[in-house]
């Protein structure tokens, strides 16, 4: 998770307002950073008749190839607020492109018992923005409003692409620069070279999760000419050299994660502050952000960037996201809901006609979050949403077809459908916990899959959240019994239900060995796994010790949990009574399922309020 200071402003943001550049729009926080530099010297680039040197390059270093590690898995993926500011990028850059519709008549909604049906009338799915940049070279120059200005140059590579990195998928490598760059008014000297088509400052990007906006804005400052899930261990190979003038980073033919097609791009980091990027003719993956960010920012510019422009904010990232597939637009979802419906709702599920999420199985988004000791940022980005200050998350379940007729029914290793909507549901408060271990430092040895779910070798009694009942067999071994059934006491005291006095002390095993069959630590959970290791035992007051108390407390956070169910209806389609109805059986299911799953302490209710 992020730092709580940069959202420390954004949490009493109440609405979008509009900076000198009508491209740029600034979410209200502080604004910082350097005041640029002049402006550059011509580019230096080869003359457009030079061939790209990764033909040459590939062919010395054919027959490399790394190790492969653990495959990804896809699942349901983690919330955050960079994913929601990721979804008002996306709203606005293609409300700018004229790619949806802002105005329309009174909306088309309809409540069919306690589902929200909405239509979607060219206003709530995004239509593909298809990479335009192939063969194409940009130009990204400091301003004098502390931004940059963007300026197509010529595409040609530079001819030396210097050494080859040694990068594995998801990896990143320190590279030292040739003099010191100045990015956004800071001066660096280093600089990381990610497989993932990025490069950035302080820190290296090794995660997992997904490579959007929202990655891009609330991750380390940033220079992506290819932001994607890249996979250097599977083809092609990344080059780094070291000039006088400028620093250079080639990803030459890298196919994305298990796809055939590839992208072959080159950043220059010159000694002036400016950037070039250059992409080649070749160039076959489609998906992908491009941009620059200072880091940790909820200031953007979504940019056409053929056409150029501008950013005049110090802390705006700027760029365009680049996608080859429609998806659901959950800002203009989410106030066409409240246009229709008062604001009574913590949450908004979503199920549609149509599958819209490519890289996991369902997702959440928070997009406001006042509870501290959680392991989540202080913001508020519900009016942004259409939410009067209630509204509190989305949850997409996306395509009502994925999921079984019976509710209960297994289908997702050993989930089922209510289990699938726990653990995105749960993502609203879970799991983000540290806590101090033997050696009394901070560890993360309780989280696993992109350390937002609970950790396989956690012995969280069979949680939702990806979590595991462990029994222990005695003599260091132990087996899983369970898996994804409840909120434990741990969930409940994140949500607020339990005071910590009331959280039974719990354990983890440490270093484990002869995992049958074998799992990692980010695994789905699993009944029937064994595995020796060491028990290590964890009390409340370890985690109350890194996370701070939780505030508020039990005795002040609400027992109900408001939710509306909405069936998206794909344009030039009618609403299926049968396809309404089995969501409304999940509903009722998830009802019985929320209420067990906390041991009564909380309830989901899921009627729709009547206007007013």
């Amino acid at each position: 998770m992020m730092s709580d200071a940069w959202w420390t402003d954004v949490r009493t943001v109440t609405r979008i307002t509009f900076l000198v550049s009508p491209l740029c729009l600034i979410l209200t926080v502080g604004c910082g950073g350097g005041t640029g530099t002049s402006p550059p010297p011509p580019s230096t680039s080869p003359t457009p008749s030079t061939p790209n040197p990764c033909t040459a390059a590939l062919a010395e270093v054919s027959g490399v190839r790394q190790v492969v590690g653990e495959r990804k898995v896809v699942g349901p993926d983690v919330h955050g607020p960079s994913r929601a500011l990721g979804a008002l990028w996306a709203h606005e850059a293609a409300a700018r492109r004229g790619q949806i519709r802002t105005a329309l008549p009174q909306p088309q909604s309809e409540d069919v018992g306690d589902v929200a049906v909405l239509q979607d009338e060219g206003d709530l799915v995004l239509p593909p923005n298809r990479f335009d940049l192939a063969g194409d070279g940009l130009r990204f120059t400091p301003n004098g409003s502390g931004g940059y200005d963007v300026a197509a140059v010529d595409g040609t590579f530079r001819q030396a692409l210097g050494s080859k990195l040694s990068l594995g998928d998801d990896d990143g490598v320190e590279e030292g620069l040739p003099f010191a760059f100045d990015f956004y008014g800071h001066w660096w000297n280093a600089v990381f070279v990610n497989s993932d088509g990025n490069l950035t400052f302080q820190e290296a990007d090794r995660s997992s999760t997904d490579r959007d906006i929202g990655r891009l804005l609330s991750g380390p400052p940033r220079l992506a000419p290819f932001l994607a899930d890249l996979d250097p261990t599977s083809g092609g190979a990344v080059f780094a050299e070291a000039a006088s003038d400028g620093l250079t980073v080639t990803w030459c033919a890298v196919p994305g994660f298990d796809k055939p097609q590839t992208t072959t791009a080159q950043i220059t980091l010159l000694s002036d502050g400016s950037v070039e990027i250059k992409y080649a003719p070749t160039l076959t993956l489609t998906d992908a952000v491009v941009g620059l960010s200072p880091g940790k920012t909820a200031t953007f510019a979504p940019l056409d960037l053929t056409a150029g422009g501008s950013s005049t904010a110090a802390d705006a990232a700027l760029g365009e996201r680049f996608a080859a597939f429609n998806t659901l637009d959950t800002v203009a979802l989410s106030r066409k809901f409240f246009a229709t419906h008062p604001d009574g709702y913590d949450q908004i599920v979503v199920f549609t006609d149509a599958s819209y999420v490519q890289d996991a199985f369902a997702y959440e988004m928070t997009v406001a979050n006042e509870i501290q000791g959680i392991g989540m940022d202080l913001y508020d980005l519900a009016a942004d949403y259409g939410s009067a200050g209630r509204l509190r998350s989305l949850v997409v379940m996306d395509a009502l077809t994925k999921y079984p007729a019976d509710p209960a029914q297994k289908f997702l290793g050993e989930n089922d459908t209510v289990s699938v909507l726990g653990q995105e549901v749960g993502h609203r408060w879970l799991a983000f916990l540290r806590f101090l271990d033997k050696d009394r430092q901070a560890s993360d040895a309780l989280l696993g899959r992109d350390q937002a779910h609970w950790s396989f070798f956690m012995d969280s009694d069979a949680s939702v959240m990806e979590g595991n009942d462990i029994q222990a067999l005695g003599g260091g071994a132990f087996r899983t019994v369970a898996a994804v059934q409840r909120y434990c006491l741990l969930d409940q005291y994140a949500m607020g239900l339990v005071d910590a006095s009331e959280v039974p002390p719990f354990f983890y095993v440490e270093s484990p060995v002869n995992v049958q069959p074998p799992e990692g630590p980010t695994s789905a959970p699993k009944v029937g796994v064994t595995f020796n290791g060491t028990r290590r035992d964890v009390l409340i007051q370890d985690v109350v010790d890194v996370m701070g108390p939780r505030v508020p407390a039990a005795a002040d956070s609400p027992r109900v949990h408001g939710q509306a169910f909405v069936y998206l209806v794909s344009a030039g389609r009618t609403a299926d009574s049968s396809a309404v109805a089995k969501v409304d059986r999940i509903r009722q299911a998830w009802e019985a399922f929320f209420l067990q799953a906390t041991d009564g302490r909380m309830r989901a209710e899921t009627r729709l309020l009547p206007p007013g």
